[in-house]
């Protein structure tokens, strides 16, 4: 399996630390792919995953946007059906250009791949190693950390701060040799922002050779201002964005990477499919297009959100503050139980991580899926 690997590119992951032993699973990562248990989002979400749960249950356990695609996506995506049969590499140039000319970047500075979980992984091979560590937060999102084991990489979680911030200062001093420092702002699982200025910080007194990587999923919920302009300044950032979240496009799998040049090659490096999927291509195009869109589903996802966060504060229970599509409850028991408690009330939430064992995450959906979660809340903690 390593023979997919380069001479180069093998050469380059022995400069590194890797040993010979270690290609056969580095080639695995770049040919498996989604089979992997860790790979992407959708696998991700398996952690989430339940079978037998009625099929008018109440879905809000893995982040996605019930909404969907706007009505412009879909409608760009089904006339695109009927150039199925054709490659038609240019769609994926198209949404480069326009998605460059919105960050006021350079076309040669943004990759666009099929979701943002290719150039995480592609990231982790590119700039981890033996020698290397991968920093993250904790709790956090797991997948690239993942991916940095199976190859043998150090991970390294860093606690979160007071506030629920990423603290910048010790993700920095933990490790001297840092291959990759990701942040993802707004954070999953607890939809807590990170400072621009804690992130400029950590951009400017990181170590030498490290690469940090802010992954942007959940920014146009928030409202936050992007990092692009770190990009476009040539800093050692990689800007992760995704259509998965506010443009609702989970299943048809459209992102992109933003980084210099010679950051995009590294990472492109190590990819094995230049093909875009044509209608995903299309139905990107067609949202970044509709001005309308982000402005009105923040607003949308934000009153929800407020509202369920206050009703929740209203009965004593303590919520992470999130500014995103999902927040923390602090549950007070096992958070296990809740969730299996409420699905049996036919509302299927998601899960805890291993360092905050009484908090569950809950994706914020449409209103009355959010009404239909308090009642069963409520009855499930009484």
């Amino acid at each position: 399996m390593s023979t997919i690997l380069s001479r180069q590119q093998q050469d380059e992951l022995l400069n590194r630390g890797f040993s010979r032993r270690t290609f056969g699973r580095i080639a695995t990562l770049l040919t498996a792919g989604a089979a992997l248990p860790f790979y992407n989002e959708p696998a991700l979400a398996q952690r989430s995953r339940v079978d037998d749960a009625p099929a008018d249950s109440v879905w809000i356990n893995s982040n996605e946007n019930p909404l969907g695609p706007c009505k412009e996506a879909r409608e760009a995506a089904h006339a695109m059906v009927e150039n199925g049969g054709r490659y038609l590499f240019g769609e994926a140039s198209r949404v480069q250009t326009i998605l460059s000319e919105q960050e006021s970047l350079k076309p040669t500075y943004v990759a666009i791949h099929a979701g943002s979980s290719n150039p995480l992984h592609q990231s982790v091979l590119a700039f981890c190693s033996p020698t290397k560590p991968y920093i993250t937060a904790d709790p956090g999102y797991e997948s690239g950390g993942a991916a940095a084991a199976f190859i043998g990489a150090p991970v390294i979680k860093v606690k979160l701060a007071k506030d629920y911030s990423h603290d910048v200062k010790a993700m920095a001093a933990a490790s001297p040799t840092a291959g990759l420092i990701y942040i993802c702002n707004p954070n999953n699982p607890t939809g807590t922002l990170t400072k621009r200025s804690d992130l400029e910080w950590l951009v400017a007194n990181k170590p030498a050779g490290s690469i940090v990587m802010i992954d942007e999923a959940y920014t146009h919920i928030s409202g936050a201002a992007f990092c692009s302009d770190l990009v476009a300044a040539d800093k050692d950032v990689v800007i992760l964005r995704t259509f998965s979240k506010i443009y609702g496009m989970a299943g048809l799998r459209a992102g992109a990477a933003l980084a210099r040049p010679d950051l995009l090659r590294r990472i492109n490096g190590f990819s094995t499919n230049g093909m875009m999927p044509i209608t995903a291509m299309a139905a990107a195009k067609a949202s970044l297009e509709a001005k309308y869109l982000v402005p009105q589903r923040r607003k949308l996802i934000g009153d929800v959100r407020e509202d369920v966060l206050g009703f929740l504060d209203q009965h004593g229970y303590k919520c992470v503050p999130s500014v995103s599509n999902c927040f923390m409850v602090d549950t007070r028991r096992p958070a296990r139980d809740v969730i299996q408690a409420m699905k049996q009330e036919k509302v299927i939430i998601g899960r805890s991580w291993e360092i905050w064992p009484t908090h569950v995450r809950v994706t914020v959906g449409l209103q009355d899926e959010m009404d239909k979660f308090k009642a069963a809340f409520l009855k499930v903690m009484a």
